[in-house]
């Protein structure tokens, strides 16, 4: 059981990080942005595939992931100057490889040398797929380079002359076979767009987990039916429900004159009449009569409930994926502003073990629990992600829509000095909820 639970959990928490990041990604590539790594999980690679111009990677902690875009944070590509360097050329001219040692181990020579380091021959399969073939190759020591703006190399070749060569907009740097970075031209990189590009990169995230949320109950709807009416499990003995006749198999149609969808509306509509008599429409055998029925003194009437499903059509799955991510929505709202003004406790909130916990157990149910339950972590995983919280994506979109009111950036120092904060926060409050579910587990 603990190895179904953890293995759910792993593939439950991937699938909705992938479906995140994917909508990152997506935006990102056509804003242009050089997305240099797209990584499910954090810390060390388990798994990694260099594909065009981005790194994959799965990582061992499963517990998020990122797409690390081109300019995020300051580009960092070392190339010492008065180190050796050996320059792979297309058929234009234009340098597509750059080959550099190491830091800790300065280069030494011309191309031969320097190939016996990396342990292999340069081919032209080892090149990016978007890169043209090598045509030629020069080798020298640096002097001076510009890989952002004006992209050129500026070498001294073997007889002391100095030869400016200029490189292709996506070239690549070769440190070893092992590290290879693709240099960033400014209009590649994520500062250097527009407001409005930036601002969809960030939001595609969370609206990626919304859309999914209504896929997946749109699903649900598909395969297993939607709300039809609400129904009497049973009735209990010598209740209000028995003394007005009720019986197993009666649907309930309204409470108080208001139409009911399920029996969770039911429920709050009788508990809403706070001991007062409740008027109830009903059908039996194609009979529709109303009674009226005085709660106990628990204010109860002494029924269970169950929902009665019926097939739904194509657009009858769609419409209830929407209605229930908007009620989904509704109730997480509503939770929030309760937590924000103390009606709600922190003891509420789960973390990774209590998710773990409960997805093992949704598992165990089948596959309808398990959907429904990824589809209800998709939408918080939106919902909280687009809060205007530093490090989250939402604290991200409103330092862009403060540079687009104000005209100009904020320092980035300074920007990184909140969202520092606020990873801090974060890590403090996921502590917290741990705690919360370890003591629920050891509670039963």
């Amino acid at each position: 059981m603990l190895i179904q639970t953890i293995v759910s959990f792993i593939l439950l928490i991937s699938f909705l990080v992938f479906f995140h990041e994917l909508g990152h990604f997506i935006f990102a590539k056509r804003a242009g942005i050089l997305v240099r790594e797209f990584a499910i999980g954090f810390g060390p690679k388990l798994f990694s595939r260099f594909k065009g111009e981005t790194l994959y990677s799965l990582r061992i902690l499963p517990l998020g992931g990122y797409v690390r875009m081109a300019g995020e944070d300051p580009e960092i590509i070392e190339l010492k100057t008065g180190s050796r360097l050996v320059l792979d050329r297309d058929e234009q001219g234009r340098v597509v490889r750059i080959h550099s040692s190491k830091p800790d181990h300065p280069g030494a020579g011309p191309r031969d040398e320097t190939l016996r380091e990396y342990g292999e021959d340069v081919t032209e399969a080892d090149l990016p797929e978007h890169l043209p073939p090598v045509h030629s190759t020069k080798a020298g020591k640096l002097l001076k380079c510009d890989l952002e703006k004006d992209l050129f190399v500026l070498l001294e070749d073997e007889n002391g002359r100095e030869v400016r060569y200029h490189l292709h907009p996506r070239a690549v740097i070769r440190y070893d076979e092992n590290h290879i970075v693709q240099i960033a031209p400014i209009d590649r990189q994520f500062h250097s767009k527009t407001v409005l590009q930036r601002a969809l990169t960030i939001v595609a995230g969370p609206l990626f987990n919304l859309i999914l949320t209504v896929v997946l109950l749109t699903g649900i709807a598909m395969a297993v039916g939607v709300e039809d009416k609400v129904l009497i499990h049973d009735v209990v003995p010598d209740s209000p429900a028995e003394q007005a006749g009720l019986q197993p198999g009666d649907a309930l149609r309204e409470v108080n004159g208001e139409p009911v969808k399920n029996f969770t509306e039911a429920g709050t509509l009788i508990g809403e009449s706070g001991g007062n008599s409740v008027t109830l429409k009903m059908a039996r055998d194609g009979q529709v009569f109303e009674t009226e029925i005085q709660p106990n003194r628990e204010n109860r009437i002494g029924i269970e409930m169950r929902q009665g499903m019926r097939e739904a059509s194509l657009s009858e799955s769609i419409a209830a994926g929407f209605s229930k991510t908007y009620d989904l929505a509704a109730l997480m709202g509503d939770f929030l502003s309760r937590l924000i003004t103390g009606q709600a406790g922190m003891e509420q909130l789960s973390g990774p073990v209590g998710i773990a916990n409960v997805t093992g157990k949704a598992a165990e149910a089948g596959w309808v629990p398990l959907v429904h339950l990824a589809a209800v972590l998709s939408l918080n995983l939106g919902i909280l992600n687009i809060l205007p919280f530093p490090m989250l994506d939402g604290g991200r979109l409103v330092f862009i829509m403060v540079e687009g009111i104000r005209g100009r950036p904020i320092d980035p120092g300074k920007e990184g000095v909140v969202h520092f904060i606020g990873f801090a926060l974060l890590m403090l409050l996921m502590l917290l909820v741990t705690y919360n579910d370890i003591v629920r587990l050891f509670k039963g």
